[in-house]
């Protein structure tokens, strides 16, 4: 088995940067003639094909394996191609869908509708596609009505249980500031619109003057996402204390004690195929309020633990409402939310460890090769 990646060199893997020289703006700009439009005005779509040049040099190192499994858009083609110019099977995860993400036309620019046909054209060829989800099984079917439901098999994402668990540490959060004889709620995750965070501060407006908000939440996709919360955060600011943001990248034993202690996790995701930080946050014994879409049912059990609030497109300010009176509730009632906690962890140990989800996935590499 051999495991290729895209980006920063890491362990046990042949890794890909994203970037052909002769696509960088500022060397595109320099060869352009006068008078023509800027590449920076196509930064975006620039990026797009930077991944492709990286993908297509990935499909020339896939040779001499019975199988080739690709996530994501980003790897997509590299997997695509590898099949096609080695004749191997080829199997995709799908662990989101482009045209339920709209919003990343936003941020990609042309390079969303890039993106879109990569997507397509790997999923309608492929032998097999695995969703992390029964909720992202049916989004599969819905977007991409050509594949034949037989090819999609569910093997939902696992976490590592043993790395996740409850701590006692609380330098990270004495460094941050936070008052560790208050309860705090809190968010990880990235500001983009899927991850639905201005619906967090909006709600958060109206939390218990004594509940704090902890977010680990990395650079806005856009500007105007990042105007957005930036506002939001200056005027939970103005109005409460105990508002912390921590925009970089924190190690992950850092992270691990931020979950750990909290008495809330929350996640307003708008879309969601799975929500493996749910999963993080249950395997930290921490109880988890969120979102209803998606897989997250199927990761949060609502009532046993965490708890879910509806989201409605079209009702914004009654799932902001929603989030406020379920994160209230458990903070009225410490007891109830370290009854969900404990349950979580039970949840998260027993279901979705990643001995069972290998399991299941070199299944589905049998079941490909058989046929």
């Amino acid at each position: 088995m051999a495991v290729h990646a895209l980006g920063e060199p890491r362990d046990g893997a042949r890794t890909y940067e994203e970037a052909d020289p002769r696509l960088d703006p500022d060397r595109v700009a320099a060869a352009s003639p006068a008078g023509g439009g800027s590449p920076a005005d196509h930064a975006k779509e620039l990026a797009a094909l930077r991944v492709l040049s990286a993908d297509i040099a990935m499909a020339a190192n896939l040779a001499g394996h019975d199988v080739v499994h690709s996530h994501t858009w980003y790897a997509n083609a590299a997997g695509h191609l590898g099949g096609l110019l080695y004749d191997v099977a080829h199997v995709v995860t799908a662990h989101s869908l482009e045209p339920l993400r709209p919003w990343k036309a936003e941020q990609l620019g042309g390079g969303y509708r890039l993106s879109s046909w990569v997507e397509r054209s790997a999923y309608q060829s492929a032998d097999a596609v695995i969703a992390v989800s029964d909720g992202m099984r049916d989004d599969v079917l819905t977007a991409y009505p050509a594949i034949d439901p037989n090819r999609v098999h569910v093997v939902r994402n696992g976490i590592d249980t043993t790395f996740y668990r409850p701590v006692e540490e609380t330098d990270v959060l004495e460094r941050l500031g936070v008052d560790l004889a208050q309860p705090y709620v809190t968010f990880v995750g990235r500001i983009t619109r899927q991850k639905g965070v201005p619906h967090l501060l909006r709600a958060a407006l109206r939390l218990p003057e004594e509940v704090q908000l902890v977010l680990l939440a990395g650079a806005a996709d856009t500007p105007e996402l990042a105007r957005e919360t930036d506002e939001l955060v200056a005027r939970l600011r103005s109005e409460r204390t105990g508002v912390f943001l921590v925009s970089e990248m924190l190690p992950r034993e850092d992270v691990r004690q931020v979950l750990a202690h909290a008495t809330v996790f929350c996640c307003p995701s708008v879309y969601e195929p799975l929500g493996i930080v749910n999963l993080e946050a249950m395997a930290c014994r921490t109880a988890v309020v969120a979102s209803d879409v998606g897989g997250i049912p199927e990761v949060v059990n609502d009532g046993v633990t965490g708890l879910l609030v509806h989201y409605d497109e079209d009702e914004p300010t009654a799932f902001e409402a929603g989030l406020t009176e379920a994160i209230t509730q458990l903070v009225d009632d410490p007891q109830r939310a370290a009854h969900l906690g404990s349950a979580g962890r039970v949840r998260a140990t027993t279901e979705f460890g990643w001995d069972g989800v290998a399991a299941r996935t070199v299944e589905v590499y049998r079941s490909v090769l058989a046929s």
